[in-house]
């Protein structure tokens, strides 16, 4: 879903589609009893109208995931102010990074254990040099 998905020959063409997916859809009993725009995707899939509606049919696939996309920022820049806020901004961008990475992708770091985390620092490697 991104602007090269669509041209300027779209913008013309999902108007007739719109008129005729309209028309047809009217027609089908698979249609009437609608719960949403997700549902209307579904029976689009089960039907092949997808198919038929190419464009109509992407435009529904990106209203079903905008809301998604826009939660997710959202709860990621939450995250990151309370991560700023506690470290009063004293941190570079790489500590921050790595802080935001442990903050959104909390579920998955709840797996690790700490003698996982012991593991791995005995098996890394001794980085000073000698002199």
């Amino acid at each position: 879903m991104y602007p090269d998905d669509f041209n300027m020959n779209d913008s013309g063409c999902i108007f007739g589609e719109l008129k005729i997916f309209d028309h047809l859809v009217k027609e089908d009993d698979k249609f009437l009893n609608l719960d949403g725009i997700c549902h209307l995707a579904q029976v689009m899939l089960e039907t092949g109208k997808n198919l038929s509606f190419p464009l109509f049919y992407r435009i529904l696939k990106l209203a079903l995931v905008l809301p998604i996309s826009t939660a997710t920022v959202e709860r990621c820049f939450s995250k990151m102010k309370l991560i700023k806020t506690d470290l009063r901004n004293r941190m570079g961008n790489g500590y921050l990074n790595n802080a935001m990475v442990c903050a959104v992708e909390g579920e998955t770091f709840d797996e690790v254990t700490n003698e996982d985390v012991i593991f791995r620092f005995l098996a890394m490697k001794d980085r000073r040099g000698e002199f």
